[in-house]
């Protein structure tokens, strides 16, 4: 799993790749210091390449938004796949997050 962060269009944009299963969730606790030090900013999350997203991962996107929300900021999940779909709609994330 992988985050690759770049500022764009005055925003921040994760891509988010691979599997965010519970050891790459730990990992990525540490990659993601940019998008809440930017939390203040549109902050977007590109899941294009993601293939998978464990109970941890979901718990890393609620950091994000809890951060987001504290400072002002926002925070848009796009190219989920069909099957993150379904899971984000089971949880009830589909419901708290800014999804296209």
């Amino acid at each position: 799993m992988t985050f690759d962060i770049q500022e764009l269009n005055g925003g921040i944009t994760a891509f988010i790749r691979g599997r965010l299963d519970t050891p790459a969730a730990v990992k990525a606790q540490q990659e993601i210091t940019p998008l809440l030090q930017n939390a203040d900013k549109v902050i977007t999350l590109d899941c294009k390449e993601l293939e998978y997203i464990s109970s941890s991962g979901l718990r890393l996107f609620l950091t994000i938004r809890k951060e987001s929300a504290s400072k002002g900021g926002k925070v848009i999940i796009e190219n989920i796949n069909d099957e993150i779909k379904k899971v984000f709609m089971m949880t009830g994330f589909f419901n708290l997050f800014d999804i296209r």
